[in-house]
C-alpha cells in the first residue's frame, strides 16, 4: 500500500476537481434565450434584464414587490364545500387539490392580502396561475368578496390581479357561478366610492375575463399579457377568418380601447400608487417620503447643544 497512491492523490484531485453548478443558479429566458443569473432576475422581478420578456411571478413575490417593504398582513377567505360534485376524472378532484397545495403551499387560486403601498393602504386580490392554472373555484369567489367586504371596512381601495385559463371545470355551475357573485362584489366597492384597479397578466382568459377582470375604474396588462374570452383558433374556425397580428395581446387591446395603459412590472407599483392616491383625492406621492430615524438620546442632547452655540 502506497500512502502517496491511497491518501495524497485522491485529496489532491478532490481539490482540484470540478465542481458541480446546481441546476436552479441560472434560468432561460422564453423569448430571447438568454442565461439569467438567478438573483439579478429575481430582483428585477422575473423580468429578462435582455428582452424585457416578462417571465411567470409567484403570487407571494407579487404581494412583496406592491407593498411598502414586502410587508402585508393576509385577510381571512372563508373555506368553501370541499368537493362539492365529487368530480372525477383522470383523477378525483379532491386528490387534484392536494397535489396543488403541496405544489405551491398555497390553499388555493388567489391571495388577499391587506397593506400600504406608497404609505396608501390598499387591499390586494392575487391570482395565482401556478395553482391549477389560476381558475375560477368557489374559494377564489370567496376570495373576492372577503377583499371587497375588506376594502369596504377600511374605506380603501382594491387592487386584483388577474392569471386564470377561466372557470374550474371541476366545479361546474358551481364554478361559473362565482361570475354573477364576484360581479356583485365589484358593484359593492362602486356603491361605497371606493377604486377598483385590475391589472391583467399573462394569461387572463375564460370567465374571468368575462367578469371581474375587466370591471375595473382603471385596466392595467403588462407588456404582451394573453388577454381574451375564447382562443385564437376558435375564433378563426368561427368566423372563417384570420385574425391580425398580435390579436388578444396587451398592446392589440390598448390600441383598441380595452385597456387604459400597459406598463412594466418593474414600474407598475409607483403608477398604482399615482392611480390609488388620485382617485382617493389624496396628495401626490412623494419621492423619499420616509419616517424620520430615530435619534438616541445621548445624540439629541448633543443636536441641541450644537444648535444653542449656532
Amino acid at each position: 500500500m502506497n500512502w502517496i497512491t491511497n491518501y495524497v492523490r485522491p485529496t489532491i484531485n478532490s481539490l482540484f476537481s470540478r465542481r458541480e453548478v446546481p441546476d436552479n443558479l441560472w434560468t432561460k429566458c422564453d423569448d430571447c434565450g438568454t442565461m439569467l443569473f438567478h438573483r439579478e432576475l429575481a430582483d428585477n422581478l422575473n423580468v429578462c434584464t435582455n428582452c424585457d420578456h416578462h417571465m411567470a411571478i409567484g403570487a407571494r413575490d407579487r404581494l412583496r414587490s406592491i407593498f411598502d417593504g414586502g410587508v402585508f398582513v393576509e385577510v381571512a377567505v372563508p373555506e368553501p364545500t370541499a368537493d362539492p360534485l365529487h368530480f372525477r376524472d383522470q383523477k378525483r378532484y379532491s386528490d387534484r387539490i392536494k397535489e396543488a397545495r403541496k405544489k405551491t403551499g398555497e390553499k388555493d387560486a388567489m391571495l388577499v392580502a391587506e397593506g400600504e403601498m406608497g404609505r396608501t393602504q390598499v387591499v390586494v386580490a392575487v391570482q395565482d396561475f401556478s395553482f391549477m392554472g389560476g381558475s375560477m373555484s368557489m374559494y377564489v369567489g370567496n376570495a373576492i368578496v372577503a377583499a371587497a367586504e375588506r376594502a369596504i371596512a377600511l374605506k380603501c381601495p382594491l387592487v386584483l390581479f388577474s392569471a386564470a385559463g377561466g372557470a374550474r371545470m371541476q366545479e361546474g355551475i358551481l364554478g361559473l357561478m362565482q361570475m354573477p357573485r364576484t360581479t356583485i362584489a365589484v358593484q359593492m366597492l362602486k356603491e361605497a366610492g371606493l377604486p377598483y384597479i385590475v391589472v391583467l397578466t399573462h394569461p387572463t382568459t375564460g370567465g374571468v375575463t368575462a367578469s371581474y377582470a375587466m370591471l375595473g375604474d382603471v385596466q392595467i396588462a403588462e407588456p404582451n399579457a394573453l388577454i381574451g374570452f375564447a382562443g385564437a383558433r376558435v375564433i378563426e374556425q368561427t368566423i372563417g377568418e384570420k385574425l391580425p397580428e398580435g390579436f388578444q395581446r396587451a398592446e392589440y387591446l390598448l390600441d383598441h380601447g380595452m385597456l387604459d395603459r400597459v406598463t412594466k412590472r418593474t414600474e407598475l407599483k409607483d403608477e398604482l400608487v399615482t392611480i390609488v392616491r388620485l382617485l382617493m383625492r389624496q396628495a401626490p406621492p412623494v419621492k423619499g417620503d420616509l419616517p424620520a430615524p430615530e435619534i438616541e438620546s445621548g445624540a439629541s442632547e448633543e443636536i441641541a447643544a450644537t444648535e444653542e452655540a449656532k
